[in-house]
């Protein structure tokens, strides 16, 4: 089953994609633009990836309770099940980006060159990546909506 995970930010939006199988992710890319105009092309993705099930990153506070940011993922979500007619699945992705500069970080420190450019650039695919993978893996679980 092609799982697409959603790492949704004020100004970027992480993407990340599993294999057909449902047993890989991979990050797939960053969107540019707010929210609003993410949907659109999300919804695209959707159609030319083939993808049957959607992930969204839920940026809970440290002690678990949603704020401001968290809700504006959930109303997301919400809108992305009607217009795609997909089932949306929320998991919790509290340091998720973290863990993504970490990765990246020792990427880095491996010898990879990667720009402060590319790292802002792939960062948010690098952190759905991280979470769908948590979730494909079972480490995950769903939260309500």
């Amino acid at each position: 089953m092609r799982t697409l995970a959603i790492d949704l930010g004020a100004r970027r939006t992480g993407l990340a994609l599993s294999d057909a199988g449902g047993k890989l992710a991979t990050p797939y890319d960053v969107l540019q633009v707010p929210a609003p105009q993410a949907l659109e092309l999300i919804l695209k993705v959707i159609k030319t990836e083939d993808v049957e099930r959607i992930v969204v990153g839920l940026p809970l506070n440290m002690d678990g309770t949603r704020g401001p940011a968290a809700e504006q993922a959930v109303e997301f979500g919400r809108q992305l099940a009607a217009r795609s007619s997909q089932k949306v699945i929320f998991v919790d992705e509290r340091l998720s980006s973290f863990q993504a500069e970490q990765d990246v970080s020792a990427r880095r420190r491996g010898g990879e060159k990667i720009t402060r450019k590319g790292k802002k650039q792939r960062l948010d695919a690098i952190a759905a990546a991280q979470f769908l993978q948590e979730f494909l893996d079972g480490k995950l679980a769903a939260i309500d909506g």
